[in-house]
């Protein structure tokens, strides 16, 4: 790219002119899009430990549901533990909307879920397992992490892409469209000062023929 200049460009101070403000812009954009882009990343980064760390705590819980809820099927049965968890009311209610960071329109879920018990889940706990209660709070519980992790990892995507677009418009501008404005206005700059050079000689030599006529 060192040497590499912008198509159709005519040798005039006018368009040097506008060539140099083109530059300030496209330098300027570049240094903003930097920041955009270091950002971002921080963002990344900083959203990304929260998804390991809510991952972690759905694996314990959902570990701890099913161990109880095979507890649960050896008590009571299979059939009398399909029946308690389809008499289970639900219990969550969602809200979506959005929330914009560093220009990335990314997701935000509220979720209202009704704390149950025994009493509130809807079965009859005189005939079911205690293991069957602590499973059923357990995944109640990841539940709740798991549309949490929801919403971050969609975050973590849609953050991603915008990091790869930034880098690459920052590319870009740094190694393609600022160096070629720059190569344009020097090679304007070197013509104007041959064809300046030029006309001096030009009017060097008539001057210097209108004074023999005159001798």
């Amino acid at each position: 790219m060192a040497n590499e200049q912008l198509d159709g460009v005519n040798p005039t101070r006018m368009e040097l002119l506008d060539l140099k403000d083109r530059a300030k812009l496209a330098q300027k954009g570049h240094s903003l899009l930097k920041e955009k882009r270091d950002a971002l990343i921080k963002e990344f980064f900083e959203i990304l430990e929260r998804v390991q760390g809510s991952r972690d705590e759905v694996e314990k819980k959902l570990e701890i549901a099913y161990a109880e809820l095979n507890k649960a099927q050896v008590d009571m049965g299979d059939m009398a533990v399909k029946r308690a968890a389809l008499s289970v009311r639900e219990s969550v209610e969602l809200d979506i909307s959005s929330r914009s960071i560093m220009g990335v329109s990314v997701p935000v879920v509220k979720s209202v879920a009704k704390e149950n018990n025994v009493l509130t889940r809807g079965y009859g706990f005189s005939e079911t397992s205690v293991n069957l209660d602590i499973a059923a709070k357990e995944f109640e519980e990841c539940i709740k992490i798991i549309i949490e992790l929801g919403e971050i990892e969609k975050t973590i995507i849609l953050l991603a892409s915008e990091v790869e677009a930034t880098k690459r418009r920052v590319n870009a501008l740094e190694h393609v469209v600022i160096p070629r404005i720059l190569n344009t206005v020097k090679f304007i700059e070197m013509r104007l000062e041959e064809m300046e050079r030029e006309s001096f000689v030009r009017l060097k030599v008539i001057k210097k023929s209108m004074e023999a006529k005159e001798e």
